[in-house]
């Protein structure tokens, strides 16, 4: 007999060589290590949150692999490149609820109508889980920031790298040169 055994956010916890990992409809879905230019602009952008989060001392910047349990029909958890949460600290545990800001990088196969469709489903998880903006991060081919507004979540606002990009209303006045992700 063939049984399905329920994965648990426990099981984040135990994802082999502490890579990255998200729970979605009830699987463990691993993915990849960020490739060369999707980690570095993860990184630029999480490091310009940081300082930010200094400035202004309300809420925390998190990099790469931090982990989000949010609660959803469809989904327990979200583990963006970079992301700003207000939420308290859970310390070694994962975070409690959605980021108000997250930033999706996309990689390599992060590209087609099927990835598309993906990250727009992704996005809808956010904004269904709390999260205001979310960006949609293009390294590789058009060199974009798509900056997602749960309010207007169909119609997002497009960065160059000759513009300053911002993450109104989630986190109010920071912006980063569109240039510096892509360093």
């Amino acid at each position: 007999m063939n049984r399905k055994v329920k994965i648990t956010i426990e099981d984040l916890y135990h994802v082999p060589d502490n890579g990255k990992a998200e729970m979605v409809k009830g699987n463990l879905v691993l993915m990849p290590p960020a490739g060369d230019m999707p980690g570095s602009a993860a990184f630029n952008i999480a490091l310009s949150l940081r300082e930010y989060q200094h400035r202004i001392g309300v809420g925390r910047a998190y990099a790469v692999n931090t982990g989000f349990v949010v609660n959803l029909p469809n989904r327990e958890s979200f583990s963006p490149d970079a992301a700003f949460y207000v939420g308290p600290r859970t310390g070694g545990r994962f975070l409690e609820g959605a980021p108000v800001f997250a930033v999706e990088v996309r990689s390599e196969g992060d590209y087609g109508a099927v990835a598309d469709r993906n990250m727009t489903a992704k996005r809808a998880d956010y904004f269904a889980a709390g999260t205001l903006v979310v960006w949609d991060v293009d390294v590789l081919r058009e060199e974009v920031i798509r900056v997602y507004r749960a309010s207007d979540a169909e119609n997002p606002t497009i960065y160059r790298p000759s513009e300053m990009a911002e993450a109104e209303p989630a986190v109010p006045g920071w912006t980063m040169p569109v240039s510096g992700i892509f360093e």
